[in-house]
């Protein structure tokens, strides 16, 4: 078992939680629910809506294209952030995530996320810049796909 400590130092390890003040890592690691999962159960499916985010904490989880299984398009590894864009919006899932072993997921609700910013000004501008960052990322990877000169 890791102690509270651990999982905050753990939790650094996630791009968008290093820029995170020590309070709203605190926050965020006393306040998320653990769901253990089993080989081959389903995290969430394809299409379906999002209300929160997950890291993985221990396992594999395969992230699938397609419902039958085959080939995941990615298998993430212990303390990868997985839906971070539900944090912030609701959208529809554009994979399904599956356990490849046994595994376990902090889940992290849109609302418990929100309310980190609300008490966290700092953690919450730091936030924002790095969305800001990410969308400006994915528009000049898009661009460049399409051929598409800035």
């Amino acid at each position: 078992m890791t102690s509270l400590d651990d999982d905050i130092d753990n939790l650094t390890r996630i791009p968008l939680f290093a820029i995170f003040e020590p309070g709203a890592l605190r926050m965020l690691a006393f306040s998320s629910e653990t769901r253990l999962l089993r080989a081959g159960d389903a995290l969430f499916r394809r299409g379906e809506e999002s209300d929160c985010g997950y890291i993985l904490t221990m396992g594999a989880i395969a992230l699938l294209t397609h419902d039958d299984g085959r080939s995941p398009a990615h298998v993430l590894r212990p303390w990868a952030l997985i839906g971070e864009i539900a944090l912030v919006t609701p959208s529809l899932r554009p994979v399904t995530a599956r356990a490849l072993e046994p595994s376990t997921v902090l889940r992290i609700s849109r609302a418990l996320f929100h309310q980190i910013l609300e008490q966290h000004p700092s953690t919450a501008a730091r936030a924002r810049d790095f969305f800001r960052e990410r969308l400006v990322d994915f528009s000049r990877n898009a661009a460049a796909g399409l051929g598409v000169k800035h």
